[in-house]
């Protein structure tokens, strides 16, 4: 069973404002991604569940992080249906990602009180997903909203919580314009993990990667 409330699960995304997303079907290469991502100081991750066999690589990750990563929040993301859900919330996911809003998904995540996050990309959708309870929405294809999009949502609805995912770099003018428009956090696949250190296991420069970005998203919502 999951190891942090959804409640838990929520502070930690605001506090550090950035959600790893990452899939490998190689389980050693995956807990050198996850302890880089550690060391530099991000606190949770979505393993984006894809592949064939992955929940047997996401088992091994989690058990992995139970034992190795303290305090690491490991998620799944990808989930379509909710048998997905209840099958990865038995393994130990904290939390479930979901490419689009489905209400099967959130009853069987609220029955088990762990934090789930829908693609929506409406102001109606959004409105279902905080009805059926959800703390933080994830704005899925981001690049296809902008930050324009959550900076108009937040102004009639500042209580919603918004974490974009896809079209977020990390460059500082793009963080910032998320930020600025008032995201919770923001989701980070390709653009932080990517091809090029995946390919050459350079996890040194992962670990510098996401210490940077993560100390770029503090100066930014700082100012």
């Amino acid at each position: 069973m999951a190891q942090y409330s959804r409640l838990e699960v929520a502070a930690v995304m605001k506090e550090t404002g950035m959600v790893p997303l990452f899939y490998h079907s190689d389980i050693e290469l995956g807990k050198k991604v996850m302890k880089a991502c550690y060391d530099g100081g991000a606190r949770l991750l979505e393993f984006t569940a894809r592949g064939d066999f992955a929940f047997e690589v996401f088992l091994e990750l989690n058990k992995f992080a139970v034992k190795e990563l303290p305090g690491l929040i490991l998620g799944v993301g990808s989930i379509t249906d909710a048998a997905a859900a209840s099958f990865y919330m038995q393994m130990g996911a904290n939390f479930i990602v979901t490419p689009s809003l489905r209400e099967d998904i959130a009853i069987a995540c609220n029955r088990r009180k762990v934090l789930w996050s829908p693609g929506c990309g409406s102001l109606t959708e959004i409105n279902k997903a905080e009805e059926l309870g959800c703390e933080i929405i994830k704005l899925f294809p981001g690049s296809t909203y902008g930050p324009g999009f959550v900076k108009a949502i937040k102004g009639p609805q500042p209580w919603t919580s918004v974490m974009p995912t896809g079209g977020v770099s990390t460059e500082e003018s793009n963080l910032k314009g998320w930020f600025d428009a008032g995201v919770t956090c923001v989701g980070l696949g390709s653009q932080l993990i990517s091809k090029d250190i995946l390919a050459s296991k350079d996890y040194d420069l992962l670990e510098k990667k996401v210490s940077d970005v993560l100390a770029l998203i503090k100066k930014i919502r700082l100012n």
